[in-house]
């Protein structure tokens, strides 16, 4: 097979023109070459190269290639293992953005009587968003007026001085719209940056490991908590494992799976999964997706029980809601990488007061992607 011409938009969404479109693939391609690099291993150890990893553009791909889908259940499991019972972990999901960081975030629409009528999904990465703004602004505008509200103007979306607020009064909370990603680990960088270092084998003591939990907490590619972190590892790893070089299929994007109604009733008997509709993407590639009922129906969402309990938080339904990611492997038996043979670790680093920088550092704490442009966590670590 061939080498691939450049990386398509994710979703093949058809919102970038030309230039958009180059600018893109230059920042996938760029962002994967630098996963395959590694961090400089005179700050990180045991954590590079990843010669796995590779970039479709750079290098073909096998005859030989497989596809791996690999899915997660999109509510945050860090709310749930530490939340009592479910009503805390729903309320908690809820109630910020901040805390939804299994690479799916939601908004909920209620009607005056506080009765749910509308949850909207999403799983596109900012990236995509911060290229389209830099290329074409006056796009991010009509789709803000046509997936959010009307109401949106471009005022509210971009600073004076012309850079795009992620985080606008539009798409950053629980109850007024979810235009995309922007929890601080929800990133397409950090996709690409885990995918890259879970291709990293790694043996202790003349054993490989295999586990989720063995190759997160080793890798330290995430948090070990969550639902999505260490399933992608490991199975980008068992792909390692067989020798195989491996990448993210183009479009490169996290999309979503599938949306499970076992033990939903509607109050007419209905199917409640017709209710389910995905607004953007294409067929395989679905970044927006929306619950709702038409209102001719007679009955709202906040009418449909799961499990003979009315649906009274978006987190319910993320619940049933997967997300996937696909990864390519081909040439298997072929690699001839070594596999490491102690975890990663951070070496002690005397810095000097002079060395610090604030521009270095988000409000948070947390470095910043040194890209002046897309400022987008490269980590899922916390």
């Amino acid at each position: 097979m061939a080498t691939l011409d450049a990386y398509g938009p994710p979703g093949n969404l058809d919102d970038l023109d030309d230039f958009g479109r180059k600018a893109w693939n230059k920042f996938i391609s760029d962002t994967v070459d630098e996963a395959v690099q590694g961090p400089d291993p005179r700050q990180v150890l045991n954590d590079s190269p990843r010669p796995q990893f590779y970039n479709l553009t750079g290098t073909d791909t096998a005859s030989d290639v497989q596809r791996a889908s690999i899915t997660w259940t999109a509510f945050p499991r860090i709310i749930k293992i530490t939340s009592v019972g479910d009503l805390q972990r729903w309320q908690r999901a809820d109630a910020s953005r901040d805390v939804q960081d299994e690479y799916c975030e939601w908004s909920v629409a209620r009607d005056g009587s506080g009765k749910i009528t509308r949850v909207t999904f999403t799983c596109e990465g900012p990236e995509y968003w911060e290229v389209l703004a830099q290329t074409n602004p006056d796009k991010v505008v009509d789709l803000y007026r046509a997936f959010i509200s009307p109401d949106v103007r471009k005022e509210d979306l971009f600073s004076p001085s012309g850079r795009y607020q992620p985080r606008n009064k539009w798409n950053d909370s629980t109850s007024h719209g979810a235009m995309h990603l922007i929890q601080a680990n929800n990133t397409l960088g950090a996709e690409i940056e885990l995918a890259a270092a879970a291709t990293i084998r790694r043996v202790l003591n003349g054993q490989e490991l295999s586990t989720e939990q063995e190759l997160v907490n080793c890798s330290k590619y995430g948090a070990a908590e969550r639902n999505s972190d260490p399933h992608i590892g490991a199975g980008v790893n068992a792909l390692a494992r067989q020798k195989a070089d491996i990448s993210l299929a183009d479009p490169v994007g996290l999309y979503f799976d599938d949306l499970s109604t076992d033990g939903w009733e509607t109050p007419d008997g209905s199917d409640p999964r017709s209710y389910w509709t995905y607004v953007r993407g294409d067929s395989e590639h679905r970044v927006r997706a929306v619950y709702e009922v038409p209102q001719a129906k007679g009955f709202a969402v906040g009418d449909i029980t799961i499990g003979g309990r009315p649906i009274e938080f978006g987190a319910q339904i993320a619940d049933f809601i997967t997300i996937r990611l696909t990864g390519l492997a081909c040439r298997f038996n072929s690699s001839t990488a070594q596999p490491q043979t102690a975890c990663k670790e951070f070496p002690a680093v005397d810095v000097r007061p002079e060395g610090f920088g604030a521009s270095a550092f988000s409000t948070s704490g947390r470095f910043l992607d040194p890209r002046p442009t897309l400022s987008y966590r490269s980590s899922r670590a916390t």
